[in-house]
């Protein structure tokens, strides 16, 4: 992912939302959100490089979802996978504390990441880049590829805007978060973080939804958990000039 919204415990009524872009090169593999044959209770896209996903949920009630961190001085060739730990979460049954604070032992081999792992009771957010382990308080959250809540122009806007979609009466549907997804319009440069990517680049990912040639926004996901435990994920994908391939809609009552 290179943009996750999430709020958690805003509405009684829709204890966790989250609104997310999966930014990657299109030269790069992917397989659309579907339950996973070899992980049957799994409901993801899936990485056909590396085997792992960006964001996903379970029958059960477990959700998780990665981003990278953007530093390209301290990239490294050959790392593991980072998808790997969002599957090894989503296929484990343990808490999510046990399953970070396991992690974090082996963080270092990694590049740079930012996880979000827990359910509708619980979401913990645990960063390679400083090593902390935190809960996300209730309250709406944005997550770029920096530090959860760095208030980079594109996650202070999406998640101001998150924020108000929650206020109305009713519960945001599954295409207004797809629609506060699909922003095109960039940040001016006396607002762009310094990432170490050259400035063209910097512009170019600074809008929410990303066109740049072999580069962009491979997919928008929808993700709502109502208190009742009925779970709605609208998936849609894009081409590389930002025109939707297809859409995926799944809705399922948590198990249990």
């Amino acid at each position: 992912m290179c943009l996750a919204l999430i709020a958690t415990q805003v509405r009684d009524d829709m204890p966790l939302v989250v609104a997310a872009n999966r930014d990657e090169f299109y030269a790069r593999p992917a397989a659309p959100a579907a339950f996973w044959l070899d992980a049957p209770g799994l409901l993801a896209g899936r990485d056909l490089s590396a085997g792992g996903t960006w964001l996903g949920v379970t029958r059960d009630g477990r959700f998780a979802l990665l981003t990278n961190h953007r530093d390209p001085r301290a990239h490294r060739d050959g790392a593991p996978s980072r998808g790997a730990l969002v599957t090894e979460f989503l296929r484990g049954k343990g808490n999510a504390g046990d399953f970070l604070r396991m992690k974090e032992k082996e963080a270092a081999a990694y590049n740079g990441f930012h996880l979000v792992v827990g359910d509708v009771r619980e979401i913990l957010y645990f960063t390679n880049t400083d090593g902390r382990l935190r809960p996300l308080a209730p309250g709406v959250h944005g997550i770029s590829n920096g530090p959860v809540d760095e208030p980079w122009p594109k996650v202070t806007q999406s998640t101001a805007r998150l924020a108000r979609l929650l206020e109305s009466p009713s519960p945001p549907a599954p295409e207004a978060l797809l629609d506060l997804l699909s922003d095109r319009e960039r940040s001016p440069d006396t607002e762009l973080p310094s990432t170490g990517i050259p400035l063209e680049w910097e512009r170019a990912l600074s809008s929410v939804f990303v066109v740049h040639g072999g580069y962009g926004t491979r997919c928008s996901t929808a993700l709502l958990v109502s208190k009742e435990g009925l779970v709605r994920f609208v998936e849609r994908s894009f081409d590389p000039a930002g025109a939707p391939t297809g859409t995926v809609a799944v809705s399922f009552r948590l198990a249990g």
